[in-house]
């Protein structure tokens, strides 16, 4: 899905030794490797392995395999390019134990799961929480290669899917649909995701007759910091994230650092409670130690999300303290988008910022300012 000027620079960044893709990806991948002149060959399944490069760079191999790198996903940057969170093997390995040691309304069961998701592999949610939580308990994961609302709950009961998982995009969209008496003819017993409107929260679930479980993770904190709201008392309606678990330590703090009252928004800092506080989270942002310290400054991972906890110790999501747009389910960094923009020479400045949408959440505003505009472009 990426653009040819998005996979220059991760290419660029990364210095692949090898990218092996579909047919119709070859061109775009091999000219964004020419572009980031980078020595590296996009390849099928069915074409011959080159020979191995002596140039690249190799994985850091520790002494315990379960600090060995894993994979790299990249986040959307808020002042510069998107950074390479490195994540081991713990990270996954904790995430699918952690997602199937939830309980509550999403108890995840061992003889014969069957979870369906639109989401993509290449996000940390179902890479690693779907994935993962499958590969725990031998279940069966059914991936559709998107969302479509047409056909959503054909494929939910052709797949005879046992839990689903979602972005706030889609309730939002199926509740626009009309009723039919197939609403319920499903076997679905919960829904795991984020970002339902609240008004819609309590309708869906009478609707639909599936619980809906809202949970908070960053690709940074993986298992090392997940909030959710799978018990019985979730107070529907209320954007509430669910309680803090009793193995991760947070603190709200404000502008200057310093932790807020009760009911008091503040910045969210978490790290694990008990033994190594960094524990299931990402190892590190690739070619980026000063990020990676700041990111973990005093000890406490920064997470940029604006939260409050309210009656019951329950969390509520706010805000976010960087310039982030969430789009249908995608961080998209206002400064990247600012960044394509004024490569066009007829634009003198541009400010990108979130303006709210009733479907996605969140849309992206653009204001530019260029150079002599006529009446017939500004109309």
């Amino acid at each position: 899905d990426l653009r040819r000027a998005e996979l220059e620079y991760m290419f660029g960044h990364a210095e692949p030794a090898l990218i092996i893709a579909i047919k119709e990806r070859i061109g775009d991948l091999q000219a964004a490797l020419n572009d980031a002149n980078i020595n590296a060959k996009a390849i099928t399944l069915q074409d011959a392995l080159p020979t191995p490069r002596r140039d690249a760079i190799t994985a850091r191999l520790t002494p315990e395999a379960a600090q060995r790198e894993a994979a790299m996903l990249y986040t959307s940057g808020t002042t510069g390019q998107p950074k390479g969170c490195v994540l081991n093997n713990t990270y996954f390995t904790e995430l699918g134990l952690n997602y199937v040691n939830m309980g509550g309304i999403a108890e995840i069961r061992t003889d014969g799961e069957r979870m369906i998701t639109p989401l993509p592999l290449f996000h940390m949610n179902a890479m690693c929480f779907s994935f993962m939580g499958m590969l725990q308990v031998g279940g069966c994961l059914i991936v559709v290669d998107r969302f479509h609302p047409t056909t959503w709950w054909d494929d939910v009961r052709d797949s005879r899917a046992t839990c689903l998982h979602y972005l706030g995009v889609m309730p939002s969209i199926l509740m626009g649909m009309p009723e039919t008496a197939q609403d319920r003819d499903h076997a679905v017993s919960f829904g795991f995701g984020a970002g339902i409107d609240p008004k819609l929260h309590e309708p869906f679930e009478k609707r639909f007759g599936i619980p809906l479980c809202e949970g908070w993770a960053m690709t940074e904190t993986g298992a090392g910091a997940t909030i959710s709201n799978q018990g019985h008392d979730r107070l529907i309606g209320q954007s509430s994230l669910g309680p803090v678990p009793d193995w991760l330590e947070v603190r709200l703090v404000d502008e200057t650092g310093s932790d807020v009252g009760e009911n008091e928004a503040g910045e969210l800092l978490v790290r694990r409670k008990v033994g190594d506080p960094r524990k299931g989270f990402f190892a590190e942002y690739f070619k980026n130690e000063a990020a990676t310290a700041e990111a973990w400054a005093d000890g406490w991972f920064h997470t940029g999300d604006v939260v409050r906890k309210g009656e019951g110790g329950n969390m509520f999501f706010v805000d976010r303290r960087k310039n982030v747009i969430r789009r249908s389910g995608e961080n998209i960094a206002a400064v990247e988008v600012e960044s394509v923009l004024m490569r066009h020479p007829d634009i003198k400045a541009a400010g990108v910022a979130a303006v709210p949408d009733d479907t996605r959440g969140d849309e992206v505003f653009a204001c530019l300012s260029v150079k002599n505009p006529s009446p017939e472009k500004a109309e």
